[in-house]
């Protein structure tokens, strides 16, 4: 995917709801928004999506398309499971820790930072429309 089509991507996949206050008016996640809401700290969250510490603590990374694109899939993530959870951090260690039916034992975290968070969207929207778990 190119550069466009991940800015495009993220554009047209931003969510309403929980954490919509997690984006800037230009579409970059604010990542200070996103940890304090979560109770991570920066260093925590990077390795949680497949990127390296310094791409959240580097403003040049932070809004590289890469991490930009892994960012908004953990928020949309979040938005589908927080009903069910009840909360944030719930979310949070359920993405974390939560093993997935028909993904081999694996959590969405494993799977996201394995480039397969459409993989896990996919599933959520299945579950949510009243699919088999």
């Amino acid at each position: 995917m190119t550069s466009t089509e991940m800015l495009g991507y993220l554009e047209d996949n931003r969510e309403k709801g929980f954490l919509q206050q997690a984006f800037e008016k230009n579409g970059v996640v604010r990542i200070e928004f996103l940890t304090t809401a979560l109770h991570l700290t920066k260093k925590d969250s990077a390795p949680a999506v497949g990127l390296q510490r310094d791409a959240i603590s580097k403003k040049n990374r932070l809004v590289s398309p890469r991490t930009q694109l892994r960012l908004s899939q953990l928020i949309q993530i979040l938005n589908r499971v927080l009903p069910w959870m009840g909360s944030a951090p719930a979310a949070w260690a359920w993405y974390r820790s939560q093993e997935l039916p028909g993904f081999g034992g694996q959590t969405a975290e494993q799977l996201v930072k394995s480039g397969n968070a459409d993989a896990v969207i996919n599933y959520l929207e299945e579950v949510a429309g009243g699919g088999y778990a």
